[in-house]
């Protein structure tokens, strides 16, 4: 198990296929109706998405929930 809490290593992951996708941060929290800031604190870990923004993330991704979640 990581050192680093799990909403640490979510967020990684969302900023890792963001970036792989070539989107600012900036353009997808627009893509997925989010404000800027709480996208920033989802890829720190500073913020704890309910399932429904969990959702709303990987279809702005283009993959499955559970995809988000690999890596662990």
């Amino acid at each position: 198990m990581s050192d680093y809490p799990f909403r640490v290593r979510f967020g990684a992951r969302i900023k890792a296929l963001r970036r792989a996708q070539g989107l600012s941060q900036e353009a997808f929290a627009d893509k997925c109706g989010f404000a800027r800031s709480y996208m920033s604190r989802i890829e720190r870990g500073g913020a704890n998405p309910s399932l429904d923004a969990v959702e709303v993330l990987a279809l702005a991704l283009g993959v499955s929930v559970a995809s988000l979640f690999e890596g662990e």
